[in-house]
């Protein structure tokens, strides 16, 4: 048996939600079951953490249209005996094709995505999720999602959560947490996000939020870390209008060897997201022992249990008194850090793989 594996965003040098899950996920697979076959396409060099003795690596570069053009174009001359593409599309010609799809948010928030990108994601979605053969979903809401915007079987979708990266775990040395918050520009306390900057992140009203606290409690910020993305001028002149350039951070991405050192040095890890499929940074922060809120909506119930404060995004006294709360309350914050613990120990990438294998297997022997 012939496994195939769509590479291509587990190549990417700089590694965000889709392109870290199927990282992570590939090299999980890889080592779970060393006596199965694998086949990895790329555009471009595999990490070497991917490289394998059970894995034969296909770099195929090709300058546009990658999947559709040259990967379909090897689908049709050497096909395997099935194809699971974790992070992408499913390219036009294809064996039997097992793809994960990690969420529908362009369906429920459309004006938080340009016109051309919803219209893609839509047709791209739609597409593998017809033509696949099965499909893994992040979690329950993305599962209901698929049968009720698209008409998916349930029967056709099995749920498996992604895991989070084990080498995240707390910082305890004052000295580590002070370098990462001198190089990140970082002084005193500070509430933490993470993720990109757009505005499915529902950042203004995080902003607003803070900008009330700020009439409460003065002597903290808010970190706002991620790369630009699209439709994000509002949320940057936002913090301008409201006067807290001093207080509202954007230092950029933040690099995987720094993250756990700035979640664990943040007084609480705020993610009012309006959609997630997932909602992996809120699973990093419990691991690094860091108290959460979230949003109430779409998966991230599924994914918070009864370890963060919870809140309508929509919301912004809402958000605004639940911040208030963490910040002074100590007790309350040990609480969520010690259920936190526990509930983050439920996601893990050979979970995750022991989930997506038999399902490979299944079809591939069909």
């Amino acid at each position: 048996m012939l496994i195939g594996i769509d590479a291509s965003r587990a190549a990417r040098a700089e590694r965000t939600g889709t392109e870290a899950y199927s990282f992570h996920l590939t090299r999980a697979m890889l080592e779970a079951v060393p006596h199965w076959r694998f086949r990895l396409y790329s555009d471009r060099a595999l990490p070497r953490e991917l490289v394998a003795p059970n894995a034969e690596p296909r770099v195929m570069p090709f300058p546009r249209l990658w999947t559709h053009a040259r990967l379909a174009l090897e689908m049709l001359t050497r096909p395997p005996d099935v194809l699971f593409v974790p992070a992408h599309v499913v390219p036009l010609v294809h064996p039997r094709t097992v793809v994960t799809i990690h969420d529908l948010g362009y369906l429920y928030f459309p004006q938080a995505h340009p016109g051309s990108a919803r219209l893609y994601l839509d047709g791209a979605t739609r597409w593998s999720a017809q033509v696949a053969a099965h499909v893994i979903a992040d979690s329950q809401a993305t599962k209901r999602d698929l049968s009720r915007r698209y008409g998916v079987p349930l029967g056709k979708v099995t749920v498996a959560y992604p895991g989070c990266d084990e080498s995240l775990r707390p910082v305890h040395e004052p000295f580590a947490i002070e370098r990462v918050k001198r190089l990140y520009g970082i002084t005193g306390e500070y509430l933490l996000h993470i993720g990109t900057i757009q505005p499915r992140k529902n950042l203004v009203r995080l902003i607003q939020a803070f900008s009330n606290l700020q009439s409460q409690i003065s002597n903290l910020s808010l970190v706002l870390a991620g790369s630009k993305g699209w439709l994000s001028d509002e949320i940057f002149a936002e913090a301008k209008r409201l006067g807290l350039g001093n207080h509202v951070l954007f230092p950029g991405r933040v690099i995987e060897e720094d993250k756990a050192a700035l979640l664990s040095g943040a007084t609480a890890f705020v993610f009012p997201s309006l959609y997630e499929g997932f909602g992996l940074p809120v699973v990093e922060a419990m691991q690094c022992g860091t108290p959460v809120i979230c949003s109430n909506t779409s998966s991230l119930p599924e994914v918070a249990g009864d370890a963060t404060l919870l809140i309508d995004p929509l919301d912004v006294d809402a958000l605004t008194e639940a911040m208030a709360r963490l910040v002074v309350n100590a007790a309350l914050r040990q609480a969520l850090v010690e259920r936190g613990y526990i509930q983050a120990q439920r996601f893990s990438w050979q979970a995750c793989a022991a989930r997506v294998l038999p399902v490979l297997e299944s079809v591939a022997r069909k």
